[in-house]
């Protein structure tokens, strides 16, 4: 049985409707960026350089909410400095150069993709 909504109950429903329709999208969202934030973390510390294993065992992750929006950011914690240098390489001391480690990006590059296409198809379903 349906609802017979009339003309001056019709705004309240439309604004009722979106609402919920934007909380459900929100929602899932939020969980497809934090699945998501995991699995690039997981990539990241397995691909990663192992010396004495601090810089291995440094990555964390960093929720943000700001204006509606969700960001995960990944970062080491323990030896922020390393990051780029191991990703890109580094001129030794000496001369020469060391040749960099890609762990970081290669991550990055196989699952966040995958996300935005998953994302896409959460908007169209409606969460």
């Amino acid at each position: 049985m349906s609802n017979i909504v009339t003309i001056d109950q019709l705004a309240t429903e439309i604004t009722r409707a979106v609402a919920q329709y934007t909380e459900d999208v929100a929602s899932a969202i939020e969980k497809e960026v934090d699945d998501t934030a995991k699995a690039v973390q997981a990539d990241i510390k397995a691909g990663s350089p192992v010396r004495t294993g601090e810089y291995k065992k440094g990555w964390t992750r960093k929720k943000s909410r700001k204006g509606g929006s969700v960001t995960q950011t990944i970062y080491n914690k323990n030896k922020p400095q390393l990051t780029h240098l191991l990703e890109h390489g580094h001129a030794k001391r000496g001369g020469g150069r060391v040749e960099g480690k890609p762990h970081i990006e290669p991550a990055y590059d196989k699952h966040v993709p995958a996300m935005e296409r998953r994302i896409e198809q959460i908007i169209k379903d409606g969460g």
